[in-house]
């Protein structure tokens, strides 16, 4: 009994916050507690952003990120007053806490005006995630669609699938267009050439019958003619990707059924005086 005490009482010595294991063992409980309250949050979050469509995502996103941050916070502060070795360096370094607190400051302006523009963005609402903006960088005038904001950055995609990455200070500060009322980011096109005595009406139906079992209505805006050659009429299909990556593939699939279908419907709709119409 005297030798299980004893082991006891040695358990409990080394667990001791003022020990070197003791220490390092509340360090791992406390990491492990922050990692657990973040995801709880990450989750919370997902699953209200789930059950109400209405609410903002860019808000929820912002806050949700800006939460984990202070919880993080939170979780260092009280191991620092638990650990009583901290605790006496803090009360030692305090005098120079001013000092520190202007370097500091001085080196980190430039990420602490990201952080005060981020929550600026999110409280007045410029734009929002999914919307499409046109702003001015190093490369020239950008137009890509907002991906994320993060408590020091806005990220876009571009129509060509590169990401931008934004500062929010700047995103804050310099004008910015909206265009998600008006931009088409994924807009693609097709060139049909087809007899100049050939029906023009039939072959457009024939077309947006093509594209909208593809794409779906909403996707198709019409196919118009465009121009009348000495021996051809040229047509114009515009229809929008649902993303760039798919592009490339809708425009190999839409060009093999509408050659298919032009050469099934014969004279009627695609081709004249027995020519194939041809696409591009």
């Amino acid at each position: 009994m005297n030798e299980l005490k004893l082991t006891e009482h040695d358990v409990l010595s080394t667990l001791r916050p003022d020990s070197l294991i003791g220490a390092l063992v509340y360090l791992v409980v406390f990491v492990i507690v922050a990692l657990v309250v973040s995801r709880g949050l990450r989750a919370a979050v997902h699953a209200a952003m789930t059950r109400h469509a209405h609410i903002d995502l860019t808000t929820i996103s912002f806050v949700q990120q800006l939460a984990s941050a202070f919880i993080w916070v939170v979780m260092l502060i009280l191991y620092a007053h638990l650990i009583p070795v901290l605790h006496s360096m803090g009360t030692a370094l305090l005098a120079g806490a001013s000092v520190a607190s202007v370097v500091i400051g001085l080196a980190a302006q430039s990420t602490l005006g990201n952080l005060v523009a981020g929550v600026a963005i999110t409280i007045y609402r410029p734009f929002r995630l999914g919307d499409t903006l046109q702003m001015a960088a190093p490369t020239g005038t950008e137009i890509g669609t907002v991906q994320m904001i993060s408590l020091g950055y806005t990220t876009l995609r571009a129509p060509d699938a590169r990401l931008i990455v934004l500062p929010n200070s700047v995103a804050a500060s310099q004008v910015i267009i909206n265009l998600s009322q008006t931009f088409t980011p994924w807009q693609m096109s097709i060139t049909i050439h087809i007899n100049r005595s050939a029906d023009v009406q039939a072959a457009c139906e024939l077309a947006i019958r093509v594209a909208t079992e593809q794409v779906g209505a909403k996707a198709v805006n019409g196919c118009y003619l465009t121009r009348i050659e000495a021996a051809s009429a040229v047509l114009e299909l515009r229809l929008q990707s649902p993303d760039s990556g798919s592009r490339d593939a809708l425009r190999s699939t839409l060009l093999e059924r509408l050659a298919r279908q032009f050469a099934q419907s014969g004279s009627a709709a695609g081709a004249g005086a027995g020519e194939a119409a041809t696409f591009a």
